[in-house]
């Protein structure tokens, strides 16, 4: 195994509530009021929508509101990893990640362990250019039980409601949490900071129509299938756990100039959108300081 390299679930896709979009010779993120499943395959336009999103389009009436999930892991912490994190927004490259008490910081020096007080009270975190990360990897279909598609996001509420329902499953369910039948729902909410333009995050859940007792029994009868077939779970969990492990940042410099450009842009002025959620404008940047200013999004 190269070292150095965070070896995460294999991606098939990406789901988003929201986009990139291109207005006035600038590409500036625009959020949504639906779930977008895409393809890794991306044009001049955008990402190519990969063929799961026209048959929830056309099941749900034109908008997909719900989408069919399982969990590839029992811990919660390898579906679902959130941390506060700071990137180089010319580069894309991840420059800090911490969860509020420790942080790995690229230096000049190399990558150095330091104490993290969370973004507010870290002085390169000022005006909110750190913020919590999350990516969560969930299989939909059963093509390919150890492929996902992952649902990244930086807003409080998504990831506030994803680690509770994550921790409440794997509990109430005997740590069978990759054997529950759940699905991801979107849901909006209005608060005084949106002045009544609603505010949409995600949440997870048993699937529609599904009791949650039946949940429960169904993960119970999966769980005996598969340990009667010789699927090891456990050491599953072990081997994403090394490689999630093997390098100090999550998100390569390719994939971070996709996270910048969606979740930590610069530019200002950026309009107001229906659904959206950060309604702040972020400064433009010439030096560090500058360039690690910006106002917390909601997603």
């Amino acid at each position: 195994m190269l070292k150095g390299l965070a070896i995460t679930p294999p991606v098939l896709g990406r789901i988003s509530i929201g986009k990139v979009v291109e207005k006035a010779g600038k590409r500036l993120p625009e959020k949504d009021d639906q779930f977008t499943i895409t393809s890794q395959v991306q044009s001049k336009d955008g990402w190519l929508p990969h063929p799961f999103d026209e048959g929830f389009r056309k099941e749900q009436g034109g908008k997909t509101r719900s989408i069919p999930i399982r969990l590839l892991f029992n811990d919660p912490d390898l579906n679902f990893r959130a941390e506060y994190s700071l990137f180089n927004r010319d580069t894309g490259r991840p420059l800090c990640v911490g969860n509020g008490e420790t942080c790995k910081r690229q230096s000049e020096e190399g990558i150095k362990s330091l104490p993290c007080p969370s973004p507010d009270g870290c002085p390169l975190a000022k005006g909110g250019a750190c913020k919590p990360y999350g990516r969560l990897n969930v299989s939909i279909g059963d093509d390919d039980p150890l492929g996902s598609f992952v649902f990244r996001t930086t807003g409080f509420n998504s990831i506030r409601t994803l680690a509770a329902r994550l921790q409440y499953f794997q509990a109430i369910s005997g740590n069978r949490l990759s054997c529950l039948p759940l699905e991801l729902r979107l849901r909006g909410k209005s608060t005084r900071q949106s002045h009544g333009t609603p505010i949409y995050y995600v949440d997870l859940t048993v699937r529609t129509g599904v009791a949650l007792e039946d949940a429960l029994l169904e993960a119970k009868r999966i769980d005996e299938v598969r340990q009667a077939a010789g699927f090891d779970q456990v050491a599953l969990e072990v081997a994403a756990r090394q490689g999630l492990s093997n390098g100090a940042f999550e998100d390569s410099e390719d994939e971070g100039d996709e996270v910048v450009e969606e979740f930590f842009p610069t530019d200002r002025g950026i309009p107001e959108q229906p659904g959206a959620v950060d309604k702040s404008c972020m400064p433009a940047s010439q030096s560090l300081a500058e360039k690690l200013e910006g106002r917390l999004q909601a997603h």
